[in-house]
């Protein structure tokens, strides 16, 4: 058999903190205690706020933790014909379509609902797509997207429902409210996410489960605020035909007030705990791994 495959995925968009280095010795431990290979994926998509360095960085405080990944590193900023041909795929099933609103429009639209009752958002808190680019002939998406209007791709996601139903994954960790074992995916609680933008051939999850699929990776270790994303990972890769892998969804490193640490929270940042004369092994303790 295969080793088992792991993978550590940051976005060059911030320096890291004890959250990232929690997740990321996590996937150094699983590698070792399974005889498995660590891989290093920087999700550099996002080109308005992802640096290089912010990247160097990334290298410098993994290798100051002690933790050591295969080379060469994937960066996505590099594979957008990869993105780009599962885009494709997905689009010559019918399950795309653009939409053309500015999210200032979304948010106008969205109030416009929210006057007749609460408007479905997704478990991230965002209001699920209220527009009604569906419905615009193939004629005039061609004249929109001629005269050079901004627009991002959606997943049409009642039509991608109806082609993968019965969906679930194997949680080797456990869910914000103590999920375990086989968990029903339920991809439409997201509506119609964006796969793509004019601009940018993908999305994050549109190429986080492509890079897993092209990476073997076989165990998905990260934070329990990806959770509930993973029934939209899984519904992708059903309708892309890619393989499953089994998820460990973990706790989350939180500040004094019970909040996710945020990359501008310098006091749980890597450097400043660095700067501070931190050590790797009083990392360790501090995120509860000693």
């Amino acid at each position: 058999m295969s080793p088992p495959v792991f993978r550590f995925a940051p976005s060059p968009n911030g320096f890291l903190h004890l959250g990232h280095a929690y997740s990321a010795l996590l996937n150094s431990d699983r590698a070792r205690e399974t005889r498995g290979r660590l891989l290093l994926r920087i999700e550099d998509i996002d080109a308005t706020r992802c640096r290089p360095e912010y990247e160097t960085a990334i290298y410098e405080d993994l290798a100051w933790l002690g933790v050591a990944w295969e080379t060469p590193v994937r960066r996505q900023s590099e594979h957008f014909d990869a993105y780009r041909a599962a885009l494709d795929r997905l689009s010559a099933l019918g399950l795309v379509y653009p939409a053309f609103e500015s999210r200032a429009e979304i948010t106008r639209l969205v109030a416009a609902r929210e006057a007749d009752g609460p408007w479905p958002r997704d478990p991230d808190g965002a209001p699920f797509y209220p527009g009604d680019a569906r419905s615009l002939s193939a004629d005039e998406r061609d004249r929109l997207i001629d005269t050079g209007a901004p627009y991002a791709l959606r997943l049409d996601m009642a039509a991608a429902c109806r082609r993968a139903a019965g969906l679930s994954w194997n949680e080797l960790g456990e869910g914000p409210d103590g999920e375990r074992g086989v968990v029903p995916a339920r991809p439409e609680a997201w509506g119609d996410v964006i796969v793509a933008r004019k601009e940018t051939p993908t999305s994050y999850h549109l190429s986080v489960v492509v890079d897993d699929a092209l990476q073997d990776i076989s165990e998905i270790v990260r934070g329990q605020d990806l959770f509930h994303a993973t029934s939209v990972h899984r519904l992708l890769q059903v309708l892309l035909r890619l393989p499953e892998p089994v998820y460990r969804h973990h706790g989350l490193v939180r500040d004094q007030g019970g909040r996710k640490l945020s990359k501008s929270t310098n006091s749980t940042g890597l450097r400043e705990l660095r700067a501070a004369g931190a050590t790797p092994a009083g990392i360790r303790q501090l995120v509860g791994l000693d």
